[in-house]
C-alpha cells in the first residue's frame, strides 16, 4: 500500500475559466507530469485551488487525472469545512480511481484537536484507500502537534504526512522529522515534505517523498532534485536550487507559490489568461514580465 510514497509527487494547477475547468489545459499537464517520470500526481491539492470548486468540479478533476496517468499513481485532496461534505469528496475520488486522499483540516472557525482527531477517525473508518495527513498550516492555520499526529498515524489506512519543511523554521522542521524518524510516528507512517525551497535538505535527512507545488509545473527540474537529494549529491542540489531560487523567492513575496506558478503557465502557453479562479488574480505585470525573463534563461521544464 505505500509504494506510491516514494519520490516526487508533481501538484499541478488546475486551469479554471469564469464556468468550467479547461480540460484540454489539464490534461496537457497530466500528460507532462507523466512523460517526466513523476512518482505519483497529486491532482486537486492546495495547488490545484481544490477549495474554489464545486463537488462536481473536483469528481471531474480526479477523473480526468486518473484517466490521463496511466500508470502514475493519482492523488486528491477531499478536503472541506464539513464532515458531510469530506466523505461525499471522498467517495468521488474513490470511485474515480485515485490511490490515496489528501485530508486537511480545514475550518473557518478554528478547531480544536479532539475535533481534528475525530475528522480523521471518522474518514479512517469509510474509506479504503490510503489517507495522507495534509499538514498545511499555511492556509487551514491549524498546526499538528506531535501527540495529536502520533494518535492520526495509528488509525486505519493513514499512510503518509505531509510536513512543512519550512515551518515553523526550517531548523525547526527537520527536528520534527527527526523526531518522528526515531519513533515519534509508527514506521507505517511515510514521512513526506512539502515547502520547496527546503524539500531536498528534508529528503537527505531521511523523507522519503516530496510533495511538491513546483513540480506540478517544471517536473523535469523537480525530478533532477529530487534524484540528487534521494543519492545526498549536495553538489547537484545546489546547481539545481539555484535555477529555482528566483521562483521561490517571487513565491515568498505573494505568500505562496499558486499565483506566480499560474503565471508562469499562462506565460509558457500552458493555460489561458487567466486560469487562476477569481477573486485570485495573477501576479503584477512588472513580476510577470521578470517572470518571462526567468523562463527565457533558464527554460525550466
Amino acid at each position: 500500500m505505500s509504494i506510491i510514497f516514494k519520490g516526487l509527487s508533481a501538484f499541478p494547477i488546475t486551469p479554471l475559466t469564469d464556468r468550467d475547468i479547461d480540460e484540454a489545459a489539464f490534461i496537457h499537464l497530466i500528460t507532462r507530469l507523466t512523460n517526466a517520470g513523476v512518482d505519483s500526481i497529486g491532482a486537486a491539492g492546495s495547488t490545484g485551488s481544490y477549495p474554489f470548486m464545486s463537488r462536481q468540479e473536483r469528481a471531474r478533476v480526479a477523473q480526468l487525472a486518473v484517466k490521463h496517468a496511466g500508470e502514475t499513481p493519482v492523488l486528491v485532496s477531499i478536503g472541506a469545512i464539513r464532515l458531510r461534505d469530506v466523505l461525499q469528496y471522498a467517495e468521488d475520488a474513490q470511485k474515480a480511481g485515485v490511490k490515496a486522499l489528501l485530508l486537511p483540516p480545514m475550518s473557518y472557525m478554528p478547531l480544536r484537536e479532539e475535533e481534528v482527531f475525530a475528522l480523521y477517525e471518522t474518514v479512517s473508518q469509510n474509506v479504503s484507500v490510503p489517507i495522507i495527513i495534509y499538514d498545511t498550516p499555511g492556509t487551514t492555520q491549524f498546526h499538528f502537534s506531535d501527540e495529536l499526529t502520533q494518535r492520526i498515524a495509528r488509525l486505519p489506512h493513514i499512510s503518509s504526512i505531509k510536513i512543512p519543511s519550512a515551518f515553523p523554521t526550517p531548523d525547526a522542521a527537520l527536528e520534527r522529522l527527526k523526531r518522528f524518524r526515531e519513533g515519534g510516528t509508527p514506521s507505517s507512517l511515510t514521512l513526506g515534505v512539502s515547502g520547496d525551497p527546503t524539500a531536498a535538505e528534508s529528503l537527505m535527512a531521511g523523507a522519503k517523498i516530496w510533495y511538491s507545488e513546483w513540480g506540478g509545473l517544471f517536473p523535469n527540474l523537480a525530478r533532477a532534485l529530487t534524484d540528487a537529494a534521494i543519492t545526498h549529491d549536495k553538489e547537484r542540489v545546489a546547481s539545481i536550487q539555484k535555477t529555482f531560487h528566483p521562483f521561490w523567492e517571487m513565491s515568498h513575496r505573494y505568500g505562496g507559490s499558486l499565483r506566480v506558478i499560474a503565471s508562469c503557465a499562462e506565460i509558457m502557453g500552458l493555460t489561458t489568461q487567466p486560469c487562476l479562479p477569481l477573486p485570485l488574480q495573477g501576479v503584477s505585470e512588472k513580476d510577470r514580465e521578470t517572470l518571462a525573463q526567468l523562463i527565457k534563461s533558464h527554460q525550466p521544464s
